[in-house]
């Protein structure tokens, strides 16, 4: 495996931060070159200083002069979101991570595709929203996406040697979050900690809060339609507390495969950046000598209209994917603010689908337009 150049978008997210403890791990097969991030200044400076990267970039332009002050190290500074383009544009990127959280997260994903660079992609947004346009963009490119999330990243490495046509059903897991035992009466008294605290992951708050509505395995399943071009009908979700299995493959034989491992995210992030090779890993083994439960049930599309809602979406075609996500990250924030209740959340997106509806070809000026008018339209609506 030759030394891959690295650009990490997000680097001061979870994602991000997982990464960079790999490439820490394994300072001969990565080198930095650039780091980017939001708001969080004060760990990007800390990050720029430790890896010395090319380039470092604060989107929030108001706390570039927080950036230069803080940052000793031989690095070009840069500030706003637009200067993405610039630095996965780079020629000394041949490698770009992409964990931007968001639609924000769309055009440096199709950028990278069109640059021809490899991208490792937690951005789940890239392919919800313009799915349609990143595939078409992928087939006129030498460029090659690889995911991150562990479910799909379980996906690819049960398919890695099967033939596309072998496959009858995906079957995505969900670990059904922390209401998954609870009535639809008991949701809603919900509280925002209550949601924050989820069982098997650490993650952001957004990512946290589309886990326990399970609206992040309806975007999961619209990842995976357009990562292995396969229609919904063969995407089944299923509830699997324990996330010890990651995703499943059925054959057309009847044989199925699986990918299993501990909830550890690590895993899912060096296997996109060094896809189709495996590098060691200092991460925690399952223990196969003891006993394990491993159990599954169906998802309640009543308690979680979230995941229908999503599969709904893929069917209705054209911007409705991009509608309901736009409307769920406004719903999830406005509920994070304390200003709705935690069933609003499906209520909005639904309500936000029936209002706009899609027209003519999808392309990135109608994606931004249907994105702006879909958040105020979910930020108004009761």
């Amino acid at each position: 495996m030759t030394k891959q150049r690295l650009a990490i978008l997000g680097s001061t997210g979870s994602i991000g931060t997982q990464a960079l403890e790999i490439v820490r791990q394994h300072p001969d097969k990565f080198e930095i070159v650039a780091l980017t991030a939001n708001t969080n200044v004060d760990l990007l400076i800390g990050q720029i200083n430790e890896f010395n990267p090319q380039f470092g970039l604060i989107c929030k332009d108001i706390l570039f002069k927080n950036l230069k002050e803080g940052v000793n190290a031989n690095t070009e500074l840069l500030s706003g979101f637009e200067e993405l383009t610039t630095i996965v544009s780079n020629p000394n990127v041949d490698t770009v991570l992409n964990s931007l959280v968001g639609f924000a997260g769309f055009l440096p994903t199709l950028e990278a595709i069109k640059q021809g660079k490899k991208i490792a992609l937690a951005n789940k947004e890239s392919l919800v929203v313009g799915g349609e346009i990143i595939f078409n963009a992928l087939h006129e490119s030498t460029s090659e996406l690889i995911p991150i999330d562990s479910e799909h990243s379980a996906m690819l490495q049960c398919l890695v040697g099967e033939p596309r046509e072998s496959i009858e059903k995906i079957v995505i897991t969900a670990s059904g979050g922390p209401f998954r035992t609870y009535s639809y009466e008991q949701m809603k008294n919900v509280t925002k900690a209550q949601a924050l605290n989820h069982p098997n992951w650490d993650m952001g708050a957004k990512i946290t809060i589309d886990s326990s509505t399970m609206m992040n395995k309806g975007l999961e399943i619209i990842e995976a339609h357009w990562l292995f071009d396969l229609p919904v009908s063969k995407i089944e979700p299923v509830i699997h507390p324990q996330s010890i299995i990651h995703s499943i493959v059925t054959f057309t034989d009847g044989s199925s495969k699986a990918q299993l491992g501990p909830p550890d995210m690590k895993v899912p992030i060096i296997y996109a950046l060094t896809y189709p090779d495996r590098l060691p890993l200092e991460t925690p083994r399952m223990d196969w000598s003891e006993t394990h439960e491993l159990t599954f049930e169906p998802v309640d599309y009543e308690r979680f209209p979230c995941v229908k809602l999503a599969m709904d979406s893929i069917e209705s075609g054209g911007v409705a994917p991009a509608v309901l996500n736009a409307a769920n990250e406004v719903a999830v924030q406005r509920f994070l603010d304390e200003e709705i209740s935690y069933i609003d959340i499906p209520k909005i997106v639904d309500k936000s689908l029936n209002n706009i509806t899609s027209r003519g070809e999808v392309s990135v000026d109608l994606l931004k337009q249907i994105d702006k008018e879909t958040r105020a339209y979910a930020s108004a609506v009761k």
